[in-house]
């Protein structure tokens, strides 16, 4: 799972990217997030996961924030081959703000 590969790299990097994944899309707001991990990932993956963290404001720019659907739907795309760059800019750990998980009936936040 790529969480737990987050975890072995001391919380500091994302793993690279599988061949079907050329792009890292990080999103920029925690109600979207979790829209994702709880609406999508539990579904699919039976767990979903909210992560914070920072990266370096003057590396960021060379990503512009896109709009993905609605007004609050916004996120950064980065290329699969900048991942490594991009974990090298991150300030601090990546930390798991919400977690969710596959129940009988629903999904329930297990933090």
């Amino acid at each position: 799972m790529e969480l737990d590969l987050v975890r072995e790299s001391g919380r500091r990097a994302w793993p690279p990217r599988l061949p079907e994944q050329p792009v890292f899309y990080p999103v920029t707001n925690e109600d979207y997030a979790i829209r994702i991990a709880r609406d999508w990932n539990v579904q699919h993956d039976g767990a979903g996961f909210v992560t914070r963290f920072e990266v370096d404001a003057g590396f960021l720019r060379r990503y512009p924030v896109r709009q993905a659907g609605g007004r609050t739907i916004l996120e950064l795309w980065v290329p699969a081959e900048e991942l490594e760059e991009f974990d090298a800019h991150i300030v601090g750990e990546i930390q798991v703000v919400h977690e969710f998980r596959r129940t009988s009936s629903s999904a329930v936040e297990g933090r």
